[in-house]
């Protein structure tokens, strides 16, 4: 092992695994864009980090990764006890090291992306963790109590995990339902291929069934079982609901034929690539599994104009899509600037790479009509910035005059997804906002006692029925994985206190 020498960034710049050339990506390759490191890159680039006193990547991520101590150890070969601390914080580390905005997160804030070029810690995290798995390594909960306690969650997508990970770590055992014939919920479905090969979901739920977790797949709560059975066979419950809604833009015009809600575009799409879009029957019913309702008949996008509305990181899932698909002509049209896009500034790069054209500070006015049902083009007004909003960002106000007509076979809208909450919440004393996201105790601010009033403990994340927790998506609103990650931790925190109390 090679000494650290402090001047390691000025000796090797950042660089980023081997990616798919462009000709095969434009040609339909779905494997991962980025390729691993191979050790003695990873060891290269991890060597780069100036290890700071004030850590400034660590406060940049929402887990608070050990990431400079992560670093060290890759570097130093230790692989094993790398994925070690990866997994003190993080139960998904090698799906976060592929699918995070590091370049909006830990990246983003790393001290040498100021002229140097950030240290590549997202690439480094998924070779650790890849080699570690590959190698036989595995959690130890082997110091885990067994409490007798059992916690059931609803929802097997990244909180719901999360909170199953910490659950079996503090010796209570973690039932998870989902209605999906698979884990992962959109990390499963949602998000692509390139992004994200499904072999490694597929090893994640081999750790944790490993762990002790144990899943109930293509069971729906409401269904195949009653909350109520929930309530009464668990010592609590979990939901991690997630947000599979997408946001109604009332254009005129919707409802046109070759008009589709991205989600199910691309659900359909990756049980396609995966080979598994015929089969989705629930061996035990007999009957196909429930959800994604929503589904649409995917129209042939070869040799096709493809107009995307919507500028976050599902815009850019289908727009990149629609490029592996055939598509002649991919276009992303954008209400805002592109410094204001709230997607990974990566992947806004890595579309435009692909031959998306990006249409900024244009707003969609309606869909028109070819005469025979199917839609033509989209008529779109040019936007500047105007009166701030609430949360400070300029709202887009229209130009008047500036409108046009955008030609387009096939009109995918992306403009991002809520709760949808089933009803059997009320039925059980869980109120919602109107949103409907579902109400929870707020966790308190940071060195906040929990127990100010020891006859009424503080139990974040407690919905308003006292046995009910809720985290990620279904509380907070779509947002990244990283966070719902981060709520299903400390939701499995503060159920293991209530358990206590």
């Amino acid at each position: 092992m090679s000494k650290k020498t402090p001047q390691a960034f000025l000796q090797s710049q950042r660089q980023m695994p081997e990616r798919v050339s462009l000709e095969l990506r434009q040609q339909g390759d779905w494997h991962e864009l980025y390729g691993r490191f191979e050790e003695a890159e990873a060891k290269k680039q991890a060597s780069r980090c100036l290890d700071c006193g004030n850590p400034y990547c660590s406060w940049g991520c929402p887990l608070h990764n050990y990431i400079p101590q992560w670093l060290e150890l890759a570097r130093e070969g230790r692989v094993h006890e790398a994925a070690t601390l990866c997994h003190e914080t993080n139960p998904l580390p090698e799906i976060c090291g592929r699918v995070c905005p590091q370049d909006r997160l830990c990246e983003g804030s790393c001290t040498l992306n100021d002229g140097f070029g950030a240290v590549t810690i997202g690439a480094v995290e998924k070779y650790i963790v890849d080699k570690a798995l590959a190698e036989g390594w595995q959690p130890d909960v082997s110091t885990a109590k067994p409490t007798g306690r059992r916690v059931a969650i609803v929802g097997a997508g990244p909180a719901g995990l999360a909170c199953a990970d910490k659950l079996v770590r503090a010796g209570v055992q973690a039932v998870v339902f989902d209605r999906y014939e698979q884990i992962g919920g959109l990390l499963q479905f949602g998000i692509p291929s390139f992004k994200l090969d499904k072999s490694v979901i597929a090893t994640r739920r081999t750790v944790l069934e490993g762990m002790g977790v144990e899943f109930h797949l293509g069971v729906e709560i409401g269904r195949d079982i009653a909350m109520d059975t929930l309530i009464g066979e668990f010592d609590a419950v979990f939901l991690g609901l997630g947000s599979y809604r997408y946001t109604d833009g009332g254009l005129p015009g919707q409802d046109l034929k070759h008009v589709l809600p991205a989600l199910p575009f691309l659900v359909q799409n990756g049980r396609i690539v995966v080979g598994t879009e015929d089969n989705r029957a629930d061996e035990n019913q007999g009957r196909p599994i429930a959800g994604w309702e929503d589904q649409v008949q995917l129209p042939d996008l070869h040799g096709k104009r493809v107009v995307v509305l919507g500028g976050g990181d599902t815009g850019m899932d289908c727009v990149r899509s629609a490029v592996r698909l055939g598509a002649a002509q991919v276009s992303c049209v954008y209400r805002r600037d592109e410094a204001s896009m709230p997607g990974s500034a990566r992947e806004v790069a890595n579309a435009r790479e692909e031959g998306v054209q990006f249409l900024f500070q244009r707003t969609p006015l309606g869909l028109l009509d070819d005469g025979n049902g199917h839609v033509r083009a989209v008529c779109v007004a040019e936007t500047r910035p105007g009166e701030p909003d609430a949360r400070g960002r300029r709202r887009p106000e229209q130009i008047p005059g500036s409108e046009t007509e955008l030609d387009a076979d096939i009109v995918i809208i992306a403009f991002g997804f809520q709760p949808d909450p089933p009803a059997w919440l009320a039925a059980h004393g869980i109120a919602l906002h109107d949103n409907g996201r579902v109400k929870i105790v707020p966790a308190p601010p940071p060195h906040h006692p929990l127990r100010i009033d020891p006859a009424k403990p503080i139990h974040p994340y407690q919905t308003t029925n006292d046995k009910v927790f809720a985290g990620g998506d279904g509380v907070r609103g779509a947002d990244l994985v990283v966070t719902a990650v981060q709520e299903g931790r400390d939701a499995a925190a503060s159920i293991v206190r209530f358990l206590g109390d």
